[in-house]
């Protein structure tokens, strides 16, 4: 029989099982899944797991002060934190577990003539401009070039970054730092931080930018009206709860691609995973790989965040709570990932799921038998080869128009699957022409498609620039015709035959309206009483 829950109060399941409620804090980036995992253990065994998104840095911080049971975080505690505070040392030892994989993704709000678009393409140097401040306009020949099929507007960009300390925000910073470090140094200079200038939770605030609290936060402000022209980083599970789309990245195969669960799936089999037992960083991530994958279905700002687990009691964490913990964390590696995909994350495979059970055996009070590969309801694994991620092996090949080049997909991503309303074609047999329901109509335009794949090179070549009205801003006005959207305008002609027909008209009208009720009260007065 079910008991209640709730207050720090054990329960017992149905099958006499009883649990100690838990608590845990930390990553916003890992919150949808956790939430879900947390109603599923709830409903399934009477389990109460309370979990407070509150970022990565004050999840990493409460499990420091022994005010949780664990934490949850997409970077490991840090030794030279970049504020310059006291190194992360945790009293309490602990473990490192891989709990979900996902992709650090770029929701964003952008319209063209009225039309929401939905399949923006961006390379990395790109992005770590916009993130920057370097480009501050969606019309800039860079973007342009990434977008053939779109006249790009004349538009601010409003880059929403975060305002707390964030998993988010280190695994961003981390990839700029690798693969743009002239550009991420540069910036770093110019808003007063040391250089070289690595990985960072605490986004520096800059001239155009918008700073906001949690995944919630920075994907809220993107999704209102007022976030027109805005871009954030934000895992991929917000952008589909949100119905936004989110930007297909350029790969090192020259691919631009969404970060769907299997091109996750894919980009992490080049991630190399530290597994010397014993390290106090056993299984955390070295991404380099990832980010240089050579595999066209790879999505480059891949990862995966921590659950991190008290070896010890210590603190609040007791051995009846580490019952709890291990029996949430068994589920959550195999049941619980069938969801990941649905929730906008990636399963994680065989590997990572066989280490993290052998960190799962270190928490007090948890069976020490760890999780049964046999019985393990893990998407990614594969019965017949266990050696093989199956979600990887089966990951579609991208499309031919999502390879860097004239072409554009039209396609919808994240949570806005729409296609993009395009018509005629541009250079190559580009998506060009976007269309608009509201109340414009698309009125041809002629601007040159991108001629050259770098957007140096495209800049060279004089690209034409357009504004949301279609007319050239910049660069040349001839090549392969890209339409876009204008507003439905009447020509002026004057005042001709048919402006008097409709005046007359007019004042035709009016007398037969005031007329009548004058010539009845001048009737009525004249009338013999």
């Amino acid at each position: 029989m079910l008991t209640g829950v709730g207050g720090g109060v054990a329960v017992q399941s149905a099958s006499a099982d009883t649990y100690t409620p838990i608590s845990g804090s930390g990553s916003t980036w890992s919150q949808n899944a956790l939430d879900q995992w947390r109603k599923n253990v709830a409903s399934n065994y009477g389990m109460t797991v309370n979990y407070s998104g509150s970022g990565s840095s004050a999840g990493r911080a409460d499990f420091i002060a022994g005010t949780v049971d664990f934490a949850v975080s997409e970077i490991p505690f840090q030794a030279k934190p970049e504020d310059g505070s006291a190194p992360e040392a945790p009293a309490t030892p602990y473990a490192y577990m891989p709990i979900v994989a996902g992709g650090t993704s770029f929701m964003y709000n952008l319209k063209i003539g009225g039309k929401r678009v939905t399949n923006l393409r961006l390379s990395g140097d790109v992005i770590t401009k916009i993130f920057t401040g370097v480009i501050s306009k969606w019309n800039d020949p860079a973007i342009q070039t990434d977008n053939p099929g779109l006249a790009m507007p004349d538009k601010s960009i409003t880059p929403v970054v975060r305002s707390d300390g964030s998993g988010s925000t280190a695994q961003f910073t981390l990839w700029m730092s690798k693969q743009h470090p002239d550009l991420w140094n540069a910036f770093c200079t110019s808003v007063k931080r040391s250089v070289p200038c690595g990985l960072t939770s605490q986004y520096p605030e800059f001239s155009g930018s918008k700073a906001q609290s949690g995944s919630l936060g920075v994907s809220g402000y993107v999704s209102q009206d007022y976030g027109e022209g805005a871009i954030t980083y934000v895992e991929y599970s917000y952008a589909l709860k949100s119905g936004f789309p989110v930007a297909k990245v350029l790969n090192s195969a020259g691919y631009y691609v969404e970060p769907t669960a299997p091109s996750v799936a894919v980009a992490l089999l080049s991630a190399q995973i530290n597994t010397t037992v014993g390290s106090p960083d056993y299984l955390t991530q070295i991404l380099d790989g990832v980010y240089n994958s050579a595999d066209a279905r790879t999505y480059p700002l891949s990862s995966y965040s921590y659950m991190i687990v008290p070896t010890k009691v210590g603190g609040v964490f007791t051995a009846e709570k580490g019952k709890t913990l291990g029996v949430f964390t068994n589920y959550l590696l195999c049941e619980g990932q069938q969801q990941a995909a649905a929730l906008g994350y990636s399963p994680l495979p065989l590997n990572l799921v066989q280490a993290a059970s052998d960190q799962i055996k270190k928490i007090p009070g948890a069976s020490t038998a760890g999780v049964n590969l046999a019985t393990c309801n893990n998407p990614t694994f594969d019965g017949k080869n266990p050696a093989s991620n199956k979600l990887a092996d089966t990951a579609p090949q991208p499309q031919a128009c999502d390879q860097r080049g004239p072409n554009q997909c039209v396609t919808g991503t994240g949570g806005a699957t729409a296609t993009t309303d395009v018509s005629g074609s541009g250079s190559g047999g580009a998506a060009a022409a976007l269309t608009t329901t509201t109340d414009t109509a698309a009125s041809a335009v002629a601007p040159a498609a991108a001629t050259a794949a770098d957007p140096a090179v495209a800049a060279a070549s004089n690209t034409a620039v357009y504004d949301a009205n279609g007319s050239v801003v910049s660069g040349a006005t001839s090549g392969s015709a890209v339409a876009v959207s204008k507003p439905l305008a009447l020509s002026d002609t004057g005042f001709g035959a048919q402006q008097i027909v409709m005046t007359v008209a007019g004042a035709l009208l009016l007398i037969a309206i005031v007329l009548p009720p004058l010539l009845s009260r001048r009737l009525k007065r004249n009338s013999p009483r």
